[in-house]
């Protein structure tokens, strides 16, 4: 009998400890469970998120010297009362000038930096304090100062005279490795700032009266030009979204619908709203010849135009999944376009028709132009 008891006893015994055992394999695995379930938060990178979470934008272009003076604090008092949630900052101007005393090694040393904005810190915590979405402007390509600092970059003529605009403003070799890197480094800069997207302008080729006879030390034909200004957009998104931050262009509104200035500029809509986040088509009326879109005087006819548009990149852009294809964010039109024959002037009425044609289009963001910041509260509906 005590035999029996003390077998008893021992398997007893033994049913503890297994169970003990499996109550402790149950706890293992699901703190493991648990652990790898928070390692996977940590690891999820927030670009991932970025589409579905970020604001609509509805945005404005501010110049540096703008945002260096107290008529910020006027534009920030109208985005708070309107329906504005976010600026586009100079960053870059287009003159190549860094709008403030930058931290970025290549800047400092070609003394690209002109601290129109004092302190760049204290302007972000207060854009922040009031809930504004801030976009860093880069020009890339078109870049004097750096021209004329580093002449090895700067791009030229076979008769060696610099590639210019119609104002004597060079331009950079966009083939140029040395230049994507300068670029992307105060994109980065820009990163560690806390700027909420980083949007790049003059990701293109020239188009300027001698810029047929530049010198780009590479072969170049029409998908060669295009290659290079999505390897360099490519590059540029890969080091950026490391960061967590979303990556934006502005393209010409022309390469929407004509396949020959896309292949002049470099710019390919399809193949660079598959690699951005953001793609900022410049579809501004007044630079739309007479006659497009079977509209006698684009500029006359804002909703039209700008609905034309939109309708075009819509269907252009039809065979990419929405999760394959970059946020379509047009430029709108915010100056009068006194040169342009039987023009309008671009008062509230014409830039309501704008926004609105871009809602009718199936879009729900945009931003506007005005190359000196000068916007009136009632161009935007109140947010009261």
């Amino acid at each position: 009998m005590k035999k029996v008891v003390c077998v008893l006893i021992i398997l007893a015994a033994l049913g503890g400890i297994l169970g003990i055992c499996q109550y402790n394999i149950y706890l293992i695995k699901n703190e493991a469970a648990e652990v790898e379930e928070i390692v996977d938060e940590e690891v999820t990178n927030p670009i991932d998120l970025w589409k579905d979470s970020h604001p609509k934008v509805r945005g404005i272009y501010v110049t540096g010297p703008t945002a260096g003076t107290d008529k910020m604090n006027d534009i920030i008092d109208m985005i708070n009362s309107t329906e504005l949630n976010a600026i586009v900052l100079d960053v870059k101007d287009d003159w190549g000038n860094i709008t403030f005393s930058m931290d970025n090694e290549m800047a400092q040393s070609i003394d690209a930096c002109i601290p129109y904005i004092s302190d760049i810190d204290a302007l972000m915590k207060k854009l922040k304090a009031n809930d504004i979405y801030v976009i860093a402007r880069i020009p890339c390509f078109k870049d004097p100062t750096l021209a004329a600092a580093k002449k090895d970059l700067a791009l030229h003529a076979d008769t060696g005279e610099y590639i210019t605009d119609s104002k004597g403003n060079a331009w950079v070799n966009p083939c140029s490795k040395e230049v994507w890197e300068y670029n992307i480094s105060i994109a980065l800069s820009c990163c560690e700032l806390g700027f909420d997207e980083i949007q790049f302008d003059y990701v293109r080729f020239p188009v300027t009266e001698n810029s047929d006879r530049a010198v780009y030390g590479v072969d170049l034909d029409d998908a060669a030009r295009q290659s290079y200004i999505t390897g360099f957009l490519t590059e540029a998104v890969s080091a950026i979204h490391e960061k967590g931050i979303p990556v934006t262009a502005d393209v010409f509104g022309t390469i929407i619908k004509s396949d020959v200035d896309s292949k002049i500029v470099g710019q390919d809509y399809m193949t660079l709203a598959s690699t951005l986040d953001v793609l900022c088509p410049m579809i501004y009326p007044s630079h739309y010849a007479t006659g497009e879109f079977g509209i006698e005087v684009p500029d006359a006819n804002p909703y039209d135009t700008i609905y034309a548009a939109l309708e075009g990149s819509k269907q252009l852009l039809e065979p990419l999944a929405d999760d394959e294809s970059a946020i379509i964010r047009p430029w709108l039109q915010a100056f009068t376009a006194d040169w342009v024959e039987s023009h309008i002037e671009y008062d509230s009425d014409a830039i309501r028709r704008q926004i609105q044609a871009v809602y009718d289009a199936g879009y729900d963001e945009w931003i506007l132009w005005n190359s000196a910041s000068n916007y009136n509260s009632d161009y935007f509906l109140s947010d009261n």
